[in-house]
């Protein structure tokens, strides 16, 4: 039986057609997947099944009866639920209160009522929470679990997850997968959006890909390959990124000591951090989003100063120094959010020149034909999609993170940071950054590698630190390295046995 189909379904925004004449079902009790690279159409397809988009053509069937479903409202009354990877839990409530917000009858409350119910949710549909607890104490992996139970809370027989693992470490991500497992069994039906091929083959039984917003085709898991899926996805083969060995790593080229930061509400996000970059090795640094990362990739590029510590970039202090300081002593940088790193109503052209403007001053005029031509060379270099004169913000993320890494590695920086360079890319625009870092490191730059992709940490890198609550709890080489060692650190398990080296 269907419990979703949808038919033609196409979707304009002005002359850009996301969805064009779409097919998509969805049987009782499966996990089907949704796959295709950034701008392939699957947000819109699936935004529109939850009503926060119209189409323009074609028709949706809810257990193979027609339905208008103009609002998320007319979704949940409909048995469909979302989860992003992004939660809209409100923090200061607790895992009860967020679970009925907006689902209750009245103006009035009985906390210890709501608890109650929430509490029986929570057995009937095997998903562990305290109903008690507030939400800004929980874990990533608990928010999720909390968003899960209050899409089924409100008896969602369908659930839509966009990215549901992005952000979660391995044991989090068993954990998940063991519970889409019982909630089908209990006859839960799940569209499963995700950009990591092999958790596809791990948990899906079907597998739709989309391309261009058109549909190209749907497989069964036993009938395909990873390899086959990269194919249907971008138009060809991939065979992703083999890193491989390089030459013994050189002296230090960054040093980091004792690197502390504390906020002005006196909370101390870095704690202690001692790093040793050498030259011609990628040192990744893995862990869960929001352990201080972001504080250590603002210091190190100019735009937060730290509380105390020393950094060292080929023999020149840049402790609190400015980010034109920064990279005059050789740092290139790729931000955390690519967006970021832009000014979006400026020109490609423009934007790849930033970094750079003394280079194309003219008697102290810019030297716009040089701007262009160098941003020309750029473009076919990194296979950007675009022409000098377009807008950097109207480009897609894959673009408009090539435009970034052109713009920083173009300047043969000594040393790179790059801050979770693939994040929310596509395969193939995923691929081809991986090459562009791994190129760097081969002619000798150091690369710091900031990711949450522990598939990303494992497959580039020298060696491998893994943070947790703004301290390091170990470095070591990747070639001891696993899934799970790293996933016990980053959940802050801390092997006792050992003494982290740095």
């Amino acid at each position: 039986m269907y419990v979703i189909q949808m038919k033609n379904i196409t979707k304009r925004f002005g002359n850009l057609i996301a969805n064009d004449q779409i097919d998509f079902d969805l049987q009782k009790g499966e996990i089907h997947a949704l796959l295709g690279e950034n701008g392939a159409g699957k947000t819109t397809l699936m935004r529109t099944l939850y009503g926060l988009y119209s189409a323009d053509e074609g028709r949706i069937f809810i257990n193979e009866k027609p339905v208008h479903i103009t609002s998320p409202r007319d979704a949940i009354r409909n048995g469909i639920g979302m989860v992003t990877q992004h939660f809209t839990l409100v923090s200061p409530l607790t895992v009860a209160e967020n679970i009925v917000l907006g689902a209750t009858k009245g103006i009035s409350i009985n906390p210890r009522e709501i608890s109650k119910s929430v509490a029986e949710a929570s057995r009937k549909f095997c998903i562990p929470v305290n109903p008690d607890a507030v939400v800004r104490s929980l874990s990533v992996g608990e928010c999720q679990r909390v968003e899960i139970l209050k899409a089924l809370y409100r008896q969602a027989k369908v659930l839509i997850m966009d990215e549901p693992t992005a952000v979660l470490v391995p044991q989090e991500v068993d954990a998940l997968f063991k519970s889409l497992k019982q909630l089908v069994e209990q006859g839960l039906s799940v569209i499963f959006i995700s950009h990591k091929l092999y958790e596809v083959m791990e948990i899906c039984g079907r597998i739709t890909v989309l391309r261009g917003g058109k549909l190209i085709g749907t497989v069964h898991r036993a009938e395909t390959s990873e390899k086959e899926l990269a194919k249907m996805m971008v138009g060809r083969e991939t065979f992703g990124v083999v890193r491989e060995a390089g030459k013994d790593p050189g002296e230090p080229i960054l040093s980091i000591n004792n690197l502390k930061h504390v906020r002005n509400d006196g909370f101390e996000r870095l704690k202690d951090i001692s790093l040793n970059l050498h030259k011609g090795e990628i040192l990744s640094i893995a862990g869960v989003s929001g352990n201080g990362q972001s504080e250590l990739v603002k210091i190190l590029s100019g735009l937060l100063k730290p509380t105390e510590g020393k950094i060292v970039l080929d023999g020149i202090d840049i402790t609190g120094a400015s980010p034109t300081a920064i990279n005059a002593a050789g740092m290139g940088r790729t931000p955390e959010d690519r967006h970021a790193g832009v000014i979006g109503e400026l020109s490609v052209a423009e934007n790849l020149a930033l970094e750079g403007l003394d280079d194309y001053l003219n008697r102290g005029v810019l030297d716009r034909k040089k701007i262009r031509e160098h941003a020309q060379e750029l473009i076919e270099e990194y296979q950007i999609k675009a022409s000098p004169e377009d807008p950097v913000g109207k480009l897609s993320g894959g673009n408009i993170q090539k435009v970034v890494m052109a713009r920083s590695l173009s300047r043969n920086p000594l040393c790179i940071m790059a801050a979770q360079p693939t994040r929310g890319l596509d395969v193939g625009a995923t691929e081809y950054v991986r090459k562009k870092l791994l190129e760097q490191r081969n002619r000798g730059a150091g690369v710091l590698l900031i990711s949450e992709d522990l598939d990303e940490v494992l497959g580039l890198s020298d060696r491998i630190a893994v943070i947790y609550e703004g301290r390091i709890m170990d470095i070591m080489p990747a070639s001891e390295a696993t899934e799970e060692k790293l996933g016990l650190l980053m959940a802050g398990v801390l092997d006792k046995e050992k003494t982290p080296t740095f």
